[in-house]
């Protein structure tokens, strides 16, 4: 795993995971622009859909396995850990 790529966060994670061929964590991908073909059949393995090749960012959700094998892909520049939205009730 290239924890280079990995914001901290997702490190976090990755350590209070049980099981690590579950998909459990919802992540953004930051690629290279202009994919090339195995870079898209890459993503869309993983679950990733709509894909085109001017795209540089995507969600879905991954394991940890997911997350080490995508690390090392060299068109990855960053795998971050999206956080959950806290919604405030507001009284006007």
């Amino acid at each position: 795993m290239n924890y280079q790529k990995l914001d901290a966060s997702l490190v976090l994670a990755l350590d209070e995971v049980l099981d690590p061929e579950l998909a459990s964590l919802v992540v953004f991908i930051y690629t290279e622009t202009n994919l090339d073909s195995t870079a898209i059949a890459v993503l869309e393995n993983l679950g990733v859909s709509g894909i085109s090749s001017e795209q540089d960012l995507f969600t879905t959700t991954l394991s940890p396995d997911q997350i080490a094998q995508l690390s090392d892909q060299p068109w990855v520049r960053l795998i971050r850990r999206s956080q959950k939205l806290h919604l405030r009730y507001r009284n006007f």
